[in-house]
Parts: structure tokens; sequence; C-alpha cells
């Protein structure tokens, strides 16, 4: 019996390993042609091509392009490394020292998400004049980002770093204008920065604008 459970254990395993295979490559094909043809010039069709998938099984998994675009989002939103970008986040908040070294963190975190994610909601904001369901899910998306930078400014408040003309609302603000893909969009994408200068950019200047200056600092 041991040893009957253990091989059905270990097919179901490979049935999930295999499904989820398949499920990246639709996904990474799917988002190689959306950036490059946009989303009204994409069919379903030729992302199954791309991906060696059949339509129906794009439909039975994401229920159309529009999906497609929100499991893309989605996975942009976990960022590059193996953890998801807002599990690290929290993390950054439990472990603080000090306001100077979070906004360090916090601006290597900024940019890695910005990175992956930036062009995915772009192509949102251009399908979003047209499709219904883009719209929604930008309108989703900065939601939720404001609901984040809510959530990190009102840490910053309790645990006393905030600036003392600095209030919730302010900071809330400034961490959202950071947070924003135009701002990616015009620093990195338009003028050329890397991705290293532009996390820089924003841990220095939400530092300057929102948290006290360290002991023996300006």
């Amino acid at each position: 019996m041991p040893t009957v459970k253990s091989s059905r254990d270990y097919d179901s395993s490979s049935r999930r390993a295999a499904a989820q295979k398949t499920r990246e490559a639709i996904l990474d094909a799917a988002q190689k042609l959306l950036l490059a043809r946009g989303y009204p010039g994409t069919t379903i069709a030729r992302i199954a091509a791309d991906a060696r998938v059949s339509v129906e099984t794009i439909y039975k998994s994401f229920g159309g392009k529009s999906g497609l675009v929100r499991a893309i989002y989605e996975r942009g939103l976990r960022g590059s490394g193996p953890v998801a970008a807002f599990d690290r986040s929290d993390d950054m908040r439990t472990n603080a020292t000090d306001a100077q070294s979070l906004m360090r963190a916090w601006g290597e975190l900024t940019a890695e998400v910005a990175e992956s994610l930036t062009p995915i909601l772009l192509l949102v904001r251009s399908a979003a004049a047209t499709d219904a369901n883009m719209a929604e899910l930008q309108e989703q998306s900065n939601a939720e980002r404001l609901q984040r930078m809510e959530h990190n400014a009102r840490f910053l408040q309790e645990r006393g770093y905030l600036r003392g003309e600095v209030g919730l609302e302010e900071a809330v603000d400034v961490m959202w204008l950071h947070s924003s893909p135009e701002l990616y969009e015009l620093l990195v994408l338009h003028r050329g920065w890397s991705t290293a200068r532009f996390a820089r950019y924003v841990a220095q200047s939400m530092a300057s604008a929102l948290v006290r200056p360290a002991p023996g600092g300006d």
C-alpha cells in the first residue's frame, strides 16, 4: 500500500509540474506577442501556436485574452526573485532597524518590480481606452498599489520614521508616485536610466521627502 500511495503522489506531482510548465509557456508566449504587437494585434490563435498548445487549452486555463493579461500582470507583481515581492516588502518592514536602510531596500524592490511590470501596465493603459476588461484591470492595479503604499506609509508613521511635518496622506501620495509605472517609463524607458540608478533615485527621493535624517545627518 505505501508503494501505491507513493506512486500516486509522484504521478500527481508530475502532472502539476507539467501543468505549471505549460502555463508558463503560454504566459511567456502571450507576453512576448502582446508587447510586440499590442493588445488588439495579438490573437489567441497565434499565442497558442507559439506556445504549442491548443486554443481550447488557453480558453480553459485563462478564459481569453484579458485573462491572459491579468495572469501576466499578477506574475509581474511577484518580481524576479523566488519569494514574491510583496512578501519581501513585508519582511523588510518586520526587520527594519532604521528608516534609511528601509528606504534603500524599498527602492531596490520598487525598481525590480517596475522592470518586469511596467511594460505590462503600459500595455494595459493603452488597451484600456477601448477594452472594458483592461480598463477594469488598470483601475484595480492603481487601487491595489495605493493600498500597499498606504500600508507602508502607515508603518513609517507608527514607527516614528516620518518627518514631523509629513502627514500620512502626503506620505501615501509620495510613495504612490515613486512606485508608479509612469515614473519608470519616463526615467528608464525614455531617458535611458539603468535599473540600479532608478533604484537609488527612488530610495533617495523618498527618504529626502519623507523620513527623518539619520543621527548625525543633515
